[in-house]
């Protein structure tokens, strides 16, 4: 089974999102660091969008009525400009087939994407799609964002690793955690509003993390947002995809050739026990 290929929801004990002020729980040593109780949120299915069933999204972002994706897979990898209400590409660009494309970030007219494996991330021009430059990294590329400061990458551990917006060179990291338990498998990112929004791969929770600490403010869970009829014939994988309408206020997920993309408003539920 490659990476990529989610055939089961592995269980996890996490549950995780939207930051405010959250209440916080002691940590066993005497002494220590309070640990931050995540909020829990459902969701409500606000409109549903058409997405490309072939997609193997990989990154997602939102930029001036556009959606903008990485999809995924060698020999079929492709940056594209999406329309919102069609989910068709009205741009875009196939990769290399010896590259697995991955997360990919916005930063002023530039469009960054990450590679799986290969340990380098190719630079385009917003506008055009026509390469500029590259960066190289030390190990995999999982998810990537950026919160104007500096990028924002996951490897598939527990690590939110940050980049120089210039080099590329490794500027700290950062220990994902729920109340002291590392959180592994962070997957495709988003920042918003100063916290980062975190797939966990292979499962139907995103997690919402300050990025400043690590911990895991809220958890919202998004089973059965695909339904069982939308989950037959086009063979969708799991939960991927993440992006923002800062202007319209709107969060937008999908998943790795979903028919579907969905614009949801989220809804708090009990204090997480």
């Amino acid at each position: 089974m490659t990476r990529k290929s989610g055939l089961v929801l592995l269980p996890f004990f996490m549950a995780t999102l939207l930051g405010a002020c959250c209440p916080a729980t002691k940590s066993p040593a005497e002494g220590g660091t309070p640990y931050v109780t995540p909020r829990q949120f459902g969701f409500e299915v606000v409109h549903t969008f058409p997405h490309d069933p072939e997609a193997f999204t990989q990154g997602l972002l939102w930029h001036d009525g556009f959606l903008y994706e990485s999809t995924g897979l060698n020999g079929h990898s492709t940056l594209r400009k999406v329309a919102l209400e069609t989910g068709a590409a009205v741009q875009s660009r196939k990769v290399e087939s010896q590259y697995f494309a991955e997360g990919l970030a916005l930063d002023g007219d530039r469009l960054v994407q990450l590679t799986w494996q290969s340990g380098h991330a190719f630079v385009y021009d917003r506008e055009t799609f026509e390469p500029q430059r590259g960066f190289d990294y030390l190990g995999e590329g999982w998810g990537l964002t950026t919160d104007g400061k500096r990028f924002i990458m996951s490897d598939g551990s527990a690590k939110l690793r940050f980049m120089d917006l210039s080099t590329f060179a490794p500027a700290g990291s950062v220990t994902v955690n729920d109340r002291g338990r590392p959180v592994v498998r962070l997957n495709e990112l988003e920042y918003i509003d100063g916290v980062v929004y975190a797939n966990i791969w292979q499962t139907d929770r995103i997690a919402q993390i300050d990025p400043a600490t690590g911990s895991v403010i809220a958890w919202i869970d998004l089973s059965g947002l695909l339904s069982a009829a939308d989950r037959g014939g086009a063979s969708p994988d799991v939960l991927n995809g993440i992006a923002w309408d800062g202007a319209g206020k709107r969060l937008f997920v999908t998943g790795k050739r979903w028919p579907k993309l969905y614009e949801i408003r989220l809804v708090e539920r009990g204090a997480a026990r």
